[in-house]
């Protein structure tokens, strides 16, 4: 489900397709979702790891790392004095009855996403510093170090706190990773449904080279002028817009680029000069020359909101005629082998195999 709009606001593309899912669940569920809140990119990383948050699990990730700064443990330490570093906790209720087994357990999985460990702190006993607090990490903080952790995460007696310290990216997705997997095992989950909005992406991200790269894509509006965008590319947030429901993202749409001397600056900023991007987008920027009105869009993937609305654990199950995970189609055996003929009307030819193979 697409749209495309011109002279049409963020706002009035979010309210038009909030309606449109609200109605679809009240007619066919009797489910009133309510009001969508809306959260930004950077709230939603913070607290929840992830930029497709699921609200039904009430654990959030607690920022420390202005308290990790001076310890006496690099673990901790090192990314605390690293400027694109994080240290994280989350605290989970009543935690203190996960084994030692299921922490390790929680240790593999959080590698996945890049995790070097877990750290953790069994919360025995707040009010006792020196004793009541049962890890191998305790003994490296200091008491009002370790009073601090306490009173920021809201810890109480029974409860598990589990830290995560790496570079910003790494803890995020692997702390946000462990948050959906623990609202999973302990069935923390406080509602049926929890949509949201997630906006104000950023324009760019570094990738590994340390080069720009656009977070969604360059063709998105920066809600800034040409002059802030070129001056701090990194800060420029967009006008884009992710519509979530229990942590699966449905859909997403942007404002568009309608002014050319923007759509060059986006792409000097990834190093596309203005030769490569005549070559490249010749005809977007063309067509913005002559006259393009300010637009904007999104799309909703049906088929994710069917899987979700059934309680399907795969959005295979809703889909007429899936693909398998090799990608082949058991209702046409495709992908088939081609006939000579075929590929001789393509002009497509075989280098270093025989008519035969």
């Amino acid at each position: 489900m697409d749209i495309e709009s011109s002279f049409i606001s963020e706002d009035q593309i979010i309210e038009v397709s909030e309606e449109m899912i609200r109605n679809i669940f009240s007619e066919l569920l009797d489910v009133d979702l309510g009001s969508f809140p809306r959260i930004s990119y950077k709230d939603a990383m913070n607290r929840y790891g992830s930029d497709k948050p699921d609200l039904r699990i009430p654990l959030e990730l607690i920022e420390i790392k202005d308290l990790m700064v001076d310890v006496d443990f690099k673990v901790f330490s090192g990314p605390a004095k690293d400027n694109e570093g994080r240290v994280a906790a989350i605290c989970v209720p009543n935690g203190n009855s996960i084994s030692r087994k299921k922490i390790d357990d929680y240790t593999n999985f959080v590698s996945i996403y890049g995790a070097k460990g877990l750290a953790y702190i069994k919360v025995n006993d707040k009010d006792n510093l020196e004793e009541g607090l049962q890890s191998p990490i305790v003994k490296f903080l200091p008491h009002d170090i370790r009073q601090k952790i306490l009173q920021r995460t809201g810890a109480k007696n029974g409860d598990l706190i589990f830290f995560g310290a790496d570079k910003y990216k790494i803890v995020s997705n692997a702390l946000g990773a462990l948050r959906i997997k623990l609202g999973e095992d302990l069935n923390l989950y406080t509602s049926g449904w929890a949509p949201l909005w997630v906006v104000d992406f950023p324009m760019f991200e570094k990738n590994k080279s340390g080069e720009l790269t656009p977070l969604h894509h360059p063709f998105t509006s920066p809600n800034c002028s040409i002059d802030e965008l070129k001056e701090s590319p990194l800060d420029a947030v967009t006008d884009a817009y992710d519509v979530v429901l229990n942590g699966t993202e449905l859909g997403g749409g942007s404002v568009r680029i309608h002014d050319t001397k923007m759509q060059n600056t986006v792409l000097n900023l990834l190093n596309i000069d203005d030769k490569e991007a005549d070559e490249k987008f010749g005809f977007l920027i063309s067509a913005l020359q002559h006259g393009c009105p300010p637009h904007a869009g999104l799309a909703i993937g049906f088929d994710r909101l069917i899987m979700l609305m059934t309680g399907s654990d795969s959005i295979r199950d809703v889909i007429a005629f899936p693909k398998t995970q090799t990608a082949s189609c058991l209702l046409t055996d495709a992908p088939g082998q081609a006939a000579q003929d075929q590929l001789e009307e393509l002009h497509i030819r075989f280098q270093g195999l025989d008519k035969e193979e």
